[in-house]
């Protein structure tokens, strides 16, 4: 028979309890591989684990954004980028990424970027409005949590029926969440039915607070979409295909908070612009810094009309988009 003491042990975890050791044993294994510098296999003989078990919760650590993985310094070619971009364009600050060895981390190489930037440049008293996308999503995994007072972020586009982890919601929470500020959203779809709905919305909904306090922005933090069918507007069928044909035929080359502009940086004169649950560009526009952080081939024209469209300031690219940007600014 067993006495009290060893049921107690041999009781099974409940769910929370089981989860909680699973944790602790994940943040064990990733001190001892960042901070110790332990090898895989010496955490494994240590442990008593096997190394396939190691590198799953070493990942998993990753995952979890328990682990914030921060590099300083230089890349000397990427440095001159950054000086030719601020030359050529204006640009108050140019940050540019190695290029990846796999295009499809473009934009997680970008957002990691971006998230390094806005942790260096928040201050006390900031107020930051931030977009939406798979890029700026990276930036959560550097985003640093510092001791800041009387931060607030505000999001500042509509959002989706169909839940994604772009959603704007989730990420403007998240990115509050991490650095401890004041969270406001933009409860609206991104996209409405007619101009008369979007200004019933703002003026009896509450969202006329977020305009004000939008007034006050310090910071913008935005990327820009493509006019591709996989782009987030119309595989989520918030705009028709039909209005994505009559976009193209005047000249969009991509949206920004789902405002659709042309190369030249005008918003086109199309019904879906006035439809859009954003704020204002020409008020994204008085922002004093203005951050894009986008890149890939297929969004070079965007970004030479966005730049235009909001007067950029701050531009975070990568190596290849970078060079054809100058190229084509010519």
């Amino acid at each position: 028979m067993l006495d009290k003491h060893s049921a107690r042990r041999n009781r099974p975890l409940s769910p929370e309890r089981g989860a909680g050791r699973i944790a602790r044993n994940r943040m064990r294994i990733a001190w001892m591989y960042y901070v110790e510098g332990l090898t895989q296999n010496e955490i494994a003989d240590r442990l008593g684990i096997g190394r396939v078990t190691v590198v799953r919760n070493i990942n998993e650590a990753i995952r979890q954004r328990e682990v914030k993985i921060w590099i300083e310094g230089e890349v000397s070619e990427c440095f001159e980028l950054e000086a030719e971009l601020k030359e050529a364009f204006g640009f108050r600050e140019a940050v540019v990424v190695p290029e990846p060895v796999l295009a499809e981390n473009v934009a997680k190489s970008i957002g990691v970027a971006a998230g390094m930037y806005v942790s260096d440049s928040l201050t006390e008293d900031m107020t930051v409005g931030v977009g939406w996308g798979a890029t700026l999503y990276e930036s959560l995994s550097t985003l640093a949590p510092r001791e800041l007072e009387n931060v607030q972020v505000i999001s500042l586009l509509g959002g989706i029926v169909q839940a994604r982890k772009f959603n704007p919601a989730e990420f403007a929470w998240q990115f509050a969440r991490i650095m401890g500020a004041d969270c406001y959203l933009f409860q609206a779809p991104a996209v409405v039915d007619s101009p008369e709905t979007r200004e019933a919305l703002i003026e009896r909904c509450g969202l006329k607070d977020i305009f004000k306090r939008a007034e006050r922005l310090d910071m913008a933090l935005v990327s820009v979409g493509t006019l591709a069918p996989t782009s987030t507007a119309f595989r989520f069928n918030l705009i028709s295909d039909e209005d994505r044909a009559a976009l193209l035929r005047m000249g969009a080359v991509g949206d920004l908070l789902f405002n659709f502009y042309d190369r030249d940086g005008k918003v086109v004169d199309h019904p879906v612009n006035r439809r859009v649950m954003s704020l204002p560009i020409e008020q994204l526009r008085n922002v004093p810094i203005r951050i894009i952080a986008s890149g890939g081939n297929e969004k070079v024209e965007c970004l030479l009309g966005a730049v235009k469209l909001i007067d950029c300031n701050v531009l975070i690219t990568n190596e290849a988009t970078a060079r054809e940007l100058l190229i084509r600014k010519g």
